[in-house]
Order: C-alpha cells, then structure tokens, then sequence
C-alpha cells in the first residue's frame, strides 16, 4: 500500500526542507479550523506526495469508515460496539441511532444531571458532613485518570470550585498522599469505574472509604460513582442519585466529555465544561465537511503516515509550548498507542507493516534542556509536533511568553535547518581554533537539520480551544487506524498482564507456593518475599 510513497522518498529523500519551504509553501501547507492552525510546511511532504497520501484516505475507505462511526455502526468489531464518544459533545441533540434507538435523550439528561451535581457541590448545596466540600478526589486509571487529570491541570485558570486530586496507582503511596492534604469530613470522592470492578480502582475506593470512616460517620455518603453497574455501586452504598453511568460505546480513553469528566465540571463549572464540549463538537463538524485538502484531523494523521509508516521514524515527540498541557503527553501516549498499537487487522491476519509509533513529549521550555539534544542530533530522526499559544494567561508577564513562543518557533526552525559543517568550522576558527583541533571542535557542533515537524497553534488555551485539540487528535487517531485497517477501539494488548497479576497476587503473599512459574519470576518472588512482601 505503500510502496508508491516509498518510490517517492527515495527521490526526495535527500532534499532539503528548508530550500522549499517559501512563504507559498507555508500557505499552501497549513490549514485552519476556526482560530486553530496547524503548520505542517517543516515536512518533506511536497504536493505530489500529499496527493498520493490523500489517495489513500479514498482507497482505504476513510470517509465510509467515518460515517458509520458519526452514524453508531459497530465499527468496533471485535466487541461488537458502536463508538461514540461524539455523541457525549452533540449538544445540539441531533438524532445518533444505535440499534434503531436515539442515544441522545439520555445522553443529554445525563449531562443535565452531572451539571446539576457539579453546581450542587459548587455552591455548597451538596454540604457532606462538614458543612461544604472542598477537596474532590477522582479514583480510576488509564482513561478514566488521564483525561480528567489532564485537562483539569490545562483549564486551571477556570479552576474556581473545589480542589481536585487523581489517584490511578494500586502502588499505596499514591493515595496516600492524596489523602493526607484533605479532610474526610469536607472530601468527595469520585470513584469512576464503568464496571466497578477495575482491581486498581476498586482497591483505592475501598482505602478512601476506610479513611473516610475513621472520620466520618457515612463514608459513602460522600462518595458518587461513574460507573454503569447500578448494582455494585449500591452494594457499596452510593445512591442512585450519584451515579452517572455511560454506554458501552464510549471507550474508556475517549470518555472525558461525559461522567468521566465530572471532575473537570466541577472544577470550572458546568458552563465552562460546555464551552469544552462546543469546542470538540467543532472539531467533529469540520472532519465531517471538509475537503481532505483543507481537513485538518485528516492531514495531521497523513503526516504520521508519511513519517511512520512511508519513512520508518518509529517515534514522534508531542512539545507542547504550553505549562498547563504538562500531562498532554501522557494521555495522547494511550490515545495513540492504546488504540493503534496493534500488530492484525480488522480481519485478523498480521499487519505487513508497522502500526503506531511510540508517542512521548514533555512541555517546552524544560525538554529543552532535557532530551531536545537527542531531537537535534541523535542519530535517528524524530518528528515532532509543537504547540504554542499567541497568548497566555498570565497578561502582566507577556513579554515572558513571547519568550516563550520565540522558544517554540526556534527549536521548529533548528530542526529544519540544522548547522552545516562549514558553518560550525567558521565558528570555531572565531574563537581562535585552527588545524585538526578546530575541525574536531567543529563536527561536534554540526546539526544535520532537515528533521520535520508540525505546529499547532491557537489565541490561547481556554475550554473550546481544549476541545477543538482533543478532538483533533482522537479524529487522527481515527483515521491513521482506518488507513492502516485496525482496530482502533479495542485493547485486548492490556488484558494478558491483569489476568497474570491476579493469579500472582497469592503467590507474592505467601498463599500459593512458585510452582509451575519460570525460573526468573519464582526468584523474583522469592527475593521479594525475605524482603518483606
């Protein structure tokens, strides 16, 4: 499927980046979506190979795949789901049938009572059992940790309710940490769980819950559920009332805009939480209207295309120009490598090339002076993605964020344009060096440059803008899946290590013997045992 786009590389594979990139090139390799902008003009992608790439969004059937998951087709075969997490942001309530049934009724009363909860704490209507809640801890892991934690961090300048805490570690010292900076009797506790059954979580609210009844006299009393099993919460004593359930069709990692995110709600408020929504609703209108051209979910994931699967760079780094996205990183590591870090397809035989790459990042300015060193001249190529805002929130320190952004634009522009051998000689023969010990000095300060990367940027990071992003890139995760032919809505990968873990649970407390384990585990169990495990 590839092979026409490799012949192609192979011409301009030696081509350098900065000699096309003129200011017709930037124009005409950048897209907008409302006041969003993506730069993808610091790549090798001329348009000859955009057009290859856009050939196969038509032959791999991209816009029929995207309908039936806007339209709740089971486009999630191997579980047999739809997937529509759109359909938490279709605020609007345009009908989404699934099985003959409209989705949203519900979907919208939901959001009505999470917003009437979140106020309800907000404003001290909801009072616990020491007169007004100031502290929310949310419990759960993977997506129902990530999103949340992530986009609370991101949206702090709106954060005007309660403090809001995240536990996702069985490791104890997690929530024990987190406990220890609040008070059970003015404490909320969030246990979010779809089946509330999830080990991790399940044995850190049951750790709260004995916290909180050392203080309090109805521990459950102060706890609410995001969990679609009316009957394990209940045995755990959570009213109906504070229970927020979704549907099997919103995955876990995709699940931010419903319960999930009631964290989020209550921290910047119901309002805020829909301007959020409006935000990621925007993005799902313009991947569902636009020219593949001018699709800007769509050729954000040609470009992993181009660079994972056409030029084999294995891994892409996400620089977000922006303190607040700290965690971005980390929840688009399982939004990508969760749901494209498959080695079939669809139909179940082995994918003849590679799948996702490794996603990773860290905010500028700090990987700067971390791991850019590696970006900048290791030997292998790591395309990255940068994001910046033209203005942060902080209005009396702008002269430090157009620092900031003069930051975000260099490290794009160095990467592009490296620092040839000639360059870096004149350098040193200015200090003074000359002979062998000037050319030695020098190739140490050689960068290769034409290493591609993309630009995101925005006015600023307020809950739409957070949106439009996180929107962005669940649709190119989409459509890097329907290329490649996978499944990008399953993740059967996660399941092998918790089923191994519960059956070496006994074993590690001393209640079932080593027997039948392999050599490396059982000595490993062992050391750890005489050490106090």
């Amino acid at each position: 499927m590839f092979q026409t786009l490799k012949d192609h590389l192979a011409i301009v594979a030696d081509r350098r980046i900065e000699d096309i990139c003129d200011a017709e090139r930037a124009a005409d390799f950048s897209v907008q979506t409302g006041d969003l902008v993506l730069d993808y003009a610091k790549t090798n992608i001329d348009p000859h190979a955009r057009d290859m790439l856009i050939d196969l969004l038509t032959s791999t059937g991209v816009a029929e795949k995207r309908e039936a998951m806007f339209t709740g087709k089971p486009i999630n075969e191997t579980e047999g789901r739809a997937v529509l997490h759109t359909a938490l942001r279709n605020l609007d309530g345009a009908p989404v049938m699934v099985d003959g049934q409209d989705v949203m009724p519900e979907v919208l009363a939901t959001l009505d009572r999470m917003s009437d909860f979140a106020e309800a704490v907000r404003d001290g209507s909801f009072k616990g059992q020491g007169g007004k809640i100031t502290d929310v801890v949310n419990i759960g892991i993977g997506g129902s940790d990530l999103g949340p934690a992530m986009a609370v961090r991101a949206l702090s300048p709106y954060h005007d309710g309660p403090r809001c805490h995240f536990v996702s570690n069985v490791d104890p010292a997690d929530i024990a940490e987190v406990l220890r900076s609040c008070d059970p009797a003015t404490t909320l506790v969030i246990v979010a769980s779809k089946t509330f059954t999830t080990i991790e979580t399940m044995t850190n609210a049951r750790t709260a819950k004995a916290w909180m009844g050392e203080s309090v006299s109805d521990p459950a009393a102060q706890f609410c559920a995001l969990s679609t099993s009316a009957e394990k919460t209940s045995a755990f004593g959570i009213p109906g009332d504070r229970v927020f359930g979704f549907e099997d069709w919103v995955g876990g990692r995709y699940s931010m805009w419903g319960p999930i995110g009631l964290s989020l709600m209550i921290a910047i408020g119901p309002d805020a939480f829909r301007a959020f929504l409006r935000g990621g609703q925007a993005m799902d209108t313009h991947f569902r209207a636009a020219d593949w051209h001018e699709n800007m979910p769509a050729l954000l994931a040609l470009v992993g295309i181009w660079h994972n699967q056409v030029c084999g760079y294995a891994t892409r780094a996400v620089l977000p120009y922006d303190n607040r996205l700290g965690r971005l990183p980390a929840y688009l590591q399982q939004l990508e490598m969760e749901s494209n870090g498959k080695r079939v397809s669809i139909d179940g035989a082995d994918l003849p090339y590679d799948s996702g790459p490794v996603v990773w990042g860290e905010p500028g300015t700090n990987g700067q002076h971390a791991f850019y060193q590696l970006i900048h001249q290791g030997t292998r190529v790591i395309p990255c993605e940068f994001m910046v805002a033209a203005r942060g929130h902080e209005e009396e320190l702008h002269h430090q964020h157009q620092l900031l952004i003069a930051n975000c634009l260099a490290q794009s522009e160095a990467l592009m344009r490296g620092r040839s051998l000639d360059e870096a000689r004149e350098i040193m023969a200015a200090k003074g060096l000359t002979g062998d010990e000037l050319d030695r000095q020098a190739r140490h300060r050689v960068f290769p440059g034409n290493r591609p990367s993309v630009t995101l940027v925005y006015p600023t990071l307020d809950p739409f803008t957070l949106g439009q992003i996180i929107a962005l890139y669940e649709h190119r995760v989409f459509v890097e899946g329907a290329i490649l032919g996978l499944n990008s809505y399953d993740q059967w990968g996660v399941e092998l290590g918790k089923e191994l873990a519960t059956a070496l649970q006994p074993v590690v407390e001393g209640n079932a013997g080593t027997e039948g384990k392999d050599g490396s585990t059982a000595a490993l169990v062992e050391y750890l045992r005489r050490n106090g495990a």
